[in-house]
């Protein structure tokens, strides 16, 4: 019987053993490399570039149907192979720069900061020597000095010589070896002029060589117009000064070099990966989760918090009915209910970064500073629709908090630019390194006034998702592939204008009930809908213990109350929070009619579940910390959270195997001020 014939898939599978097996023997090979070799060592690994990238070619260009027969997983295979062959496209790129020549033409970016650190301190060593040491060592200083002057004035040539042309000047981020007849090969740091921008994200330029090609833009970051400038004036003004002026134009062109060597080494996380082509150009580190990373000022438990008043003498937002003894309500600019749908058509990142989460962050923002909490919404996600996201999925539980697309809204700014900002974001692990990360997919900014200073109709909303931040210029994010050639017709456009990354949201105003308990909360503040009861019986809690239960106004003594001290951290940890609305959904479910109208029965029902609840919880040493996106810590605490055979009952917390943190006042007193000036 003849032996069984491959498929094109598995055929290319044993072609990128192959060229693994020589990746393996080239860096074997690299760390015994005589100087000699060099050159041929690093013609082989050019040559194993060119084969990688028209293995990729050829990988892309399989489908299912090629195959003679059927194979399970046919693209989730696939899309391992271009992994691992995008793997081995990083490594080789990484060795070809670690072979190039370490000459002058090399450019500065061969100098690190740590070769100058060690510069810097042998000068301060040849000072406390003797004279004549002090001389020679001047004299050898001063031949460094004189080889990375000609290295700086020949990149300064490159750079001016570029752009007297009357043309921007762009720096490459990373090396780019021409895949097809007509593309540039770009080595990292290489100062280009672009010739032509076109539309599909080639562009044409030629180095400082006169070399011209097609380039991917995403390759390349542009040089401020103010260090082009400068540079020019140093270069023009030379030879025209006094002794002192040239001492103070000598400190100008090196502090616009330091500049232009800032701009080509300190590449962030998200240029080297748009480079390598794992994300869509329009990417950006998030804005919002930095902000969250920075402590607590932008999280619920802050603002959840009362506020003092201007004179500090009393609270702001927090303050007592005398006829019913009740938090008074209090009327916001803002308050309306929001609605998460979908988002259509977002782009995915590549191959070599996998998704922990995707998500929206939201906030009150008036165009240039965020003005209230930033709250976090968790979208589900469908591998056969990937552009697509949703929320509020169905389930027969109560619905978690982080995926609930039913959101509150209350903002008191007088701002008339007031809106509300969404960031569409992931959280993401790098295969290759291990690295985690937060990026933006893309943002949008509903404005909530017209110009007449009227709240604009609520009613839903398809909001177009721009690229880039809010804070840049606006990055458009084409969701169709960038391939040269590509229509620019009529139709096209059509076609293209109907696949804009959208995201749709309802607006609505809140019914009466809702209204009433929205209208006890703090005046700016945003969060999940279904969490309104319970934060507004906290702030209950907390008029009774501030304005009625003192002995005076001006006493700031601490306060005894876990409950008060805690809940803050609770309502941060949103498995927590799930973990008590829960509970207390079905001890209220067991009251009497007449109990659930008895506000102070309501109350110690809220203190005995929390107390019996989460409270235990949240100081248990078996719990471990709360990490964003992390499934392992996710599921470590959910399996404590909801494991039927924890019951926490008197017994069961002073048993000796159950394991407490370090007992610490703060969990169970409130600091007024702390809380207040915080």
């Amino acid at each position: 019987m003849s032996p069984r014939k491959k498929g094109p898939l598995q055929t290319l599978q044993k072609e990128t053993d192959d060229i693994k097996k020589r990746v393996d023997a080239l860096l074997r090979d690299v760390n015994q490399l005589d100087e000699s070799k060099r050159t041929q060592t690093l013609q082989k690994c050019l040559d194993l570039q060119n084969t990688v990238t028209e293995t990729l070619k050829k990988l892309k260009k399989l489908t299912k149907a090629d195959e003679s027969a059927p194979i399970g997983n046919y693209d989730q295979r696939k899309r391992e192979e271009e992994e691992r062959l995008r793997t081995l496209q990083d490594r080789l790129k990484s060795l070809t720069l670690q072979l190039q020549p370490q000459d002058k033409d090399a450019g500065p970016s061969s100098m690190k900061p740590e070769e100058d650190k060690g510069e810097e301190d042998t000068e301060e060593e040849d000072e406390s020597q003797e004279d004549e040491d002090v001389a020679e060592g001047d004299d050898d200083d001063a031949d460094d000095d004189q080889n990375k002057d000609e290295d700086k004035a020949d990149y300064r040539e490159k750079v001016i010589s570029v752009t007297q042309k009357g043309t921007e000047a762009y720096v490459a981020l990373s090396t780019y070896m021409g895949e097809e007849e007509g593309d540039l090969t770009i080595q990292k740091g290489a100062v280009l002029r672009i010739l032509q921008k076109n539309g599909d994200g080639w562009w044409l330029a030629q180095d400082a060589n006169g070399n011209k090609g097609l380039v991917p833009r995403n390759y390349l970051k542009i040089i401020s117009s103010h260090e082009q400038e400068q540079e020019s004036e140093d270069e023009s003004d030379e030879g025209h000064e006094d002794e002192n002026e040239t001492s103070e134009g000598q400190l100008s062109v090196a502090s616009n070099w330091d500049s232009v060597q800032k701009a080509i080494t300190e590449i962030d996380a998200t240029d080297v990966l748009s480079a390598m082509g794992a994300i869509p150009p329009s990417f950006r580190p998030s804005t919002l989760s930095k902000l969250l990373e920075e402590g607590t000022s932008y999280k619920a438990s802050h603002y959840i918090q009362p506020k003092l008043s201007q004179s500090e003498l009393c609270f702001k937002d927090l303050q007592l009915d005398p006829d019913t003894g009740k938090v008074r309500a209090r009327s916001s600019r803002v308050c309306l209910i929001l609605t998460l749908w979908s988002c259509r058509m977002i782009p995915s990142p590549g191959v070599g970064l996998h998704v922990l989460s995707r998500h929206i962050r939201l906030c009150a923002f008036n165009g240039t500073e965020v003005l209230s909490n930033i709250h976090t919404v968790r979208a589900t996600y469908n591998p056969s629709s990937p552009k697509t996201w949703s929320f509020s999925p169905r389930m027969s539980s109560l619905l978690p908090c982080l995926l609930d697309g039913d959101c509150f809204f209350r903002c008191d700014s007088s701002s008339s630019d007031l809106g509300i900002l969404f960031e569409l974001g992931i959280t993401y692990i790098r295969n290759s390194t291990g690295e985690r990360g937060d990026l933006s997919c893309g943002w949008d900014f509903l404005k909530l006034f017209d110009e007449n200073g009227a709240l604009i109709p609520l009613r839903t909303q398809e909001l177009i998702v721009h690229g880039g931040t809010p804070y840049e210029a606006e990055a458009n994010i084409d969701t169709t592939s960038s391939k040269r050639g590509t229509s620019t017709g009529v139709l096209h456009h059509m076609l293209k204008s109907r696949k804009l990354p959208k995201l749709i949201v309802k607006l609505k105003s809140p019914n009466t009930h809702s209204r009433e308990q929205l209208s006890l909360l703090p005046d700016t503040m945003l969060g999940c809908l279904s969490t309104v009861s319970i934060l507004a019986l906290y702030r209950q809690l907390l008029a009774d213990a501030l304005l009625l239960d003192r002995v005076t106004m001006q006493n700031a003594d601490l306060i005894c109350s876990a409950v008060l001290a805690t809940f803050p951290e609770v309502l941060d940890q949103s498995d927590l929070m799930d973990a008590f609305k829960k509970s207390w959904v079905e001890s209220e479910n067991n009251l009497r009619r007449s109990e659930k109208k008895d506000v102070t029965a309501r109350k110690k029902l809220f203190e005995s579940v929390f107390m019996s609840s989460v409270f235990p919880l949240l100081y248990s040493a078996e719990m471990s910390v709360p990490l964003w996106a992390d499934e392992n810590a996710e599921t470590q605490r959910a399996r404590l959270i909801y494991s039927s055979t924890h019951t926490i009952t008197m017994e069961s917390m002073l048993a000796p195997n159950h394991k407490h943190k370090a007992f610490d006042i703060s969990q169970v007193t409130y600091d007024l001020l702390t809380l207040a000036w915080h």
